[in-house]
């Protein structure tokens, strides 16, 4: 897990960089992934595996107002909630359609598809930009492509949040324990302290234990389907064979594996 001062200097260097210019981040993107150490490449099954996400809008918005994928989110990582909104931590979020995907010609966007409530979550992109910046590795890819987060490495630099184009790392300014009730508290994830930047990580540790996310059990509408998309068998893979989808943001190149029926 060493990084030399060359390198790290150099990761440094860029990362402060897309603080002002765009092009800093979009920089970052198209080159080959930094490698983790072997202990943490071992973590994971399955280097064979793809995991992905489809997120079927349709059914999604059938229930207007639920959030049940958040609620299930939240109690199961810990996710503080706080009133003010510049302290809020978020893994699975809400936003309007018009704004997920803007580069959609507004002129064929109806105003009541713009405005619809659309779930976001962390891409856990093929090409992860924000494992690249971090200087300490406390963000890496495991071979299954699920971007991971370790906690304890992370000392709050926020270069990951900088390359991140879809918003979906947050910083705990605050501590996040000020924001739970710990007599609800799950014992079996970690709780996280202020300085420390987090988000979603697809429920690793579920999918471990041969479950799927707490978000996608938690769906009564079906809407979110998680499997392997290196699997042709899989219905996930059929799915995206199948059916037009969209992902955010696609001419940056990070490929992201989190896919959207409209």
């Amino acid at each position: 897990m060493r990084t030399d001062r060359r390198q790290f200097l150099r990761i440094a260097g860029v990362a402060a960089l897309g603080l002002g210019l765009k092009p800093g981040i979009e920089a970052l993107l198209g080159r080959g992934l930094v490698e983790a150490s072997p202990e943490i490449l071992a973590q994971g099954a399955g280097a064979a595996r793809r995991w992905a996400m489809v997120v079927d809008l349709p059914k999604c918005w059938a229930n207007p107002g639920c959030t049940d994928c958040i609620g299930a989110c939240d109690q199961t990582h810990n996710v503080p909630r706080f009133e003010d909104e510049k302290k809020a931590i978020k893994w699975v979020w809400l936003e309007p359609y018009g704004r997920v995907f803007p580069e959609q010609d507004p002129r064929l966007v109806s105003a009541g598809l713009g405005n619809r409530p659309t779930p976001l979550l962390c891409n856990h992109c093929e090409n992860p930009a924000c494992v690249r910046v971090c200087p300490t590795r406390a963000t890496w890819q495991r071979p299954d492509g699920i971007v991971m987060m370790d906690f304890h490495r992370c000392i709050g630099c926020r270069y990951c949040m900088v390359a991140c184009p879809y918003g979906a790392r947050s910083f705990n300014f605050v501590d996040p324990r000020a924001g739970l009730d710990m007599d609800k508290v799950n014992a079996d994830f970690p709780t996280r302290t202020r300085g420390v930047v987090e988000k979603c990580t697809l429920c690793a540790e579920r999918i471990d234990k041969g479950g799927v996310p707490a978000c996608v059990e938690a769906c009564k509408q079906q809407a979110l389907l998680f499997g392997d998309l290196n699997d042709p068998n899989s219905q996930l893979r059929k799915i995206v064979e199948s059916r037009y989808t969209l992902v955010r943001k696609p001419e940056l190149g990070t490929r992201p594996q989190v896919y959207y029926i409209v």
